[in-house]
């Protein structure tokens, strides 16, 4: 019997995004795999969603995870980019929905805080302990990976009580 998750984490993108799969056992992460999604610039929207799609779907097939957590949207200054990520977002959370999956989607803040115990962390502090906390010998590229390890470790964290007290996987 296995008392560990496997966490699938997600950082949304229209033109890359990182995904990283990790072992938690309540103490310590294990690194499974991470990566992007990527799409070709120039391609129409619809195509680049298609492809975020199948390819989601089939990293979910792969890995099987327990639980999935998705960084919310943070919009800045450019409404198009916000947009454009915010339906590659919902198109995320619909490959979820139908592989059965519930998204835990948590801030930028409080991936930052989980990862680094501060809420405004630089990227260079994030990217270090997300390698440190993984055990990795490099930092994990491209840096939108490195974020959707950030991702999943965040959501470990939150989930620790529960593992031991509320979930035995089998």
């Amino acid at each position: 019997m296995k008392i560990y998750l496997i966490i699938l984490g997600l950082d949304p993108g229209y033109a890359i995004v990182g995904y990283g799969v990790v072992k938690y056992d309540g103490r310590k992460f294990t690194p499974i795999q991470y990566g992007a999604i990527t799409t070709k610039a120039g391609q129409p929207m619809h195509h680049r969603l298609c492809e975020i799609y199948d390819d989601l779907c089939t990293i979910i097939d792969t890995f099987h995870p327990d639980d999935v957590a998705v960084e919310e949207l943070f919009f800045n200054t450019n409404i198009t980019t916000g947009i454009q990520v915010a339906q590659a977002r919902g198109v995320i959370l619909l490959a979820l929905a139908q592989k059965g999956l519930m998204p835990n989607s948590y801030t930028p803040l409080q991936i930052k805080q989980s990862v680094t115990g501060y809420g405004r962390a630089e990227k260079k502090q994030m990217m270090e302990m997300t390698k440190s906390m993984l055990g990795l010998t490099k930092t994990p590229k491209p840096d939108d990976a490195a974020d959707a390890l950030a991702v999943a470790i965040c959501h470990g964290h939150s989930k620790r009580s529960n593992i031991w007290e509320n979930r035995r996987i089998n």
